[in-house]
């Protein structure tokens, strides 16, 4: 069973968490991802369709290489991919992470109003590259933890 991404081409880049929504979060070393809730202590966390943010560490390198200087977590992502190539995934493709299964619910999102994200970056890329999920089945995932597409 691939683990660690040193075995895999898709892979955890990082793993941020926040108390407030509309704010960036903060990379932490693992997070613990409940069943139909999210991940404990983050404030998108709920009984909804979008429990968990995922954003491609590509599109946040493409963002960089256009002059800004952004971070994992600067546009409230949850969780940095590498390697997952979303806009060849449907609704309801699932991803599995170190016994973790997240089923995708929703591509982009329409911002209606302009966060916190927005003012410090200049303009926000989850509206056209977020991806969100629903959690099936929970456990703990870390950077570092392999991607599996189901």
């Amino acid at each position: 069973m691939i683990q660690n991404k040193t075995d895999s081409d898709k892979y955890v880049a990082a793993v941020c968490v926040s108390a407030r929504k509309g704010t960036k979060k903060e990379p932490a070393q693992s997070a613990l991802l409940i069943a139909d809730h999210g991940i404990s202590g983050d404030a998108h966390a709920g009984n909804w369709n979008r429990q968990i943010s995922l954003l491609p560490a590509e599109r946040i390198g493409e963002f960089n290489a256009e002059g800004a200087n952004v971070a994992y977590g600067d546009f409230g992502e949850n969780i940095v991919t590498s390697g997952v190539d979303f806009q060849a995934l449907a609704v309801g493709s699932r991803l599995k992470i170190n016994g973790v299964t997240l089923e995708l619910t929703q591509f982009g999102k329409e911002c209606h109003d302009r966060c916190a994200i927005y003012y410090s970056v200049g303009r926000c890329i989850m509206p056209a590259h977020g991806v969100f999920a629903r959690v099936l089945a929970g456990g703990v995932i870390a950077p570092g933890d392999c991607i599996e597409l189901l």
